[in-house]
């Protein structure tokens, strides 16, 4: 992209598009990277929390309860914690 070429709407729409793809990438480079330095990672899996280790082992920790029920049309306020 031109340093001078403006943005317009279309041309930021077009690159705000891009922001989910390029998230789940990074989440995905980041999980890799974790397992290859030998670490473990905390994921969920089938409503369980589960530790996955380096070797491919995984160990169960609990069931993941969700923090909040959440329904279709309910707003919810998000505080910042500074």
């Amino acid at each position: 992209m031109d340093v001078k070429q403006m943005l317009n709407d279309e041309l930021v729409s077009r690159l705000e598009e891009k922001i989910p793809a390029m998230a789940k990438g990074a989440i995905k480079a980041a999980y890799i990277n974790t397992l290859a330095a030998g670490l473990s990672v905390m994921e969920i899996s089938n409503g369980m929390l589960v530790e996955t280790m380096a070797d491919d082992q995984h160990k169960v920790i609990r069931a993941a309860k969700p923090k909040h029920k959440v329904a279709s049309d309910m707003i919810i306020k998000v505080r910042r914690l500074s």
